[in-house]
């Protein structure tokens, strides 16, 4: 799923091509992507785009008259921009937003069609689609503080609940907690001050970071390539290969149809989280330590 970093760039990309331009033409390949009867989206044509703004994980375009379209990705939604005259989109259509500078396409992969529009009037409404955390760039540590252990919850849940902190998910809560060397399953509740701290530098700096690589790699293009698996990533969706810090195989816990990756020796402090499956499968055969891991490996060789 896109997060901040990624919506971020996408935002920024958009701003620089649709401000100002008139909205002419609406095509939903998807019918259940429009969630609201009104306003009715054709209300829109005709209207020129005004602003862009981020709602957590979602984006929001301000058009006249206070209407706005508010567009969630969800995991499988990608945007894809075409010049006018330039050949459409093919493939998973969900959405067609024509332009006078050109044509949005909103694809979406797989079955699953997760994604959502939403047509709305006026700030208020459009208030009700931000899910409320914390905009994490701009929050002091005290600010931080106060969201995070506000309720007592493991690290990952946490950081990618949308009600707690703004834009952060999977991918990037794993980068964060590898930066911040804390555990995933650490109860908030139960961390100190210096732990904490930490946290807080990690999220900033990770998501900026993350910010500033994603705009130095679309340069004056549209991102065509947002995914949640990314060269240059410490240990998410890096199961098995080494860790950048410490060369310690990056571990994993899966649950659905997610998983964390960690380094049990920069966060865990050498122990292996257990997975729920592998571990009620295994049992007592469960490696308990990175060095038991580790053993058992080359005793397989």
């Amino acid at each position: 799923m896109p997060e901040l970093p990624d919506i971020t760039v996408y935002i920024e990309a958009l701003r620089e091509r649709l401000v100002d331009q008139r909205l002419r033409q609406v095509e939903l390949k998807n019918p259940f992507l429009l969630r609201t009867v009104s306003p009715s989206i054709d209300e829109l044509v005709g209207r020129r785009v005004r602003s862009f703004e981020r709602l957590g994980k979602r984006i929001a375009i301000g058009f006249d008259e206070d209407l706005w379209l508010v567009l969630h990705l969800m995991i499988a939604g990608r945007l894809q921009w075409r010049s006018a005259g330039v050949r459409r989109v093919q493939g998973r259509t969900a959405a067609v937003f024509e332009f006078e500078s050109g044509t949005l396409f909103l694809t979406e992969a797989g079955t699953k069609k997760r994604a959502s529009l939403h047509a709305v009037r006026g700030r208020a409404d459009l208030r009700g689609h931000d899910p409320g955390g914390i905009d994490v760039l701009a929050a002091s540590f005290g600010e931080f503080r106060t969201a995070v252990t506000r309720e007592n919850h493991t690290l990952k849940r946490a950081l990618t609940d949308p009600t707690i902190l703004s834009g952060v998910g999977n991918a990037y809560s794993d980068e964060i907690l590898h930066r911040a060397r804390l555990s995933p399953v650490a109860l908030t509740g139960r961390l100190a001050d210096e732990e904490l701290e930490r946290l807080h530098v990690a999220v900033q700096a990770t998501l900026r970071d993350w910010v500033a690589r994603l705009r130095a790699e679309r340069g004056a293009e549209f991102p065509e390539h947002v995914t949640a698996f990314r060269e240059g990533m410490a240990v998410h969706g890096r199961y098995g290969k080494p860790c950048p810090v410490c060369g310690t195989a990056v571990q994993r816990i899966r649950y659905a149809s997610n998983e964390t990756n960690y380094c049990p020796r920069c966060q865990t402090g050498g122990k292996l989280l257990a997975d729920r499956s592998l571990s009620r499968l295994l049992k007592r055969d469960w490696p308990r330590t990175v060095e038991e891991l580790e053993k058992r490996r080359g005793e397989r060789r």
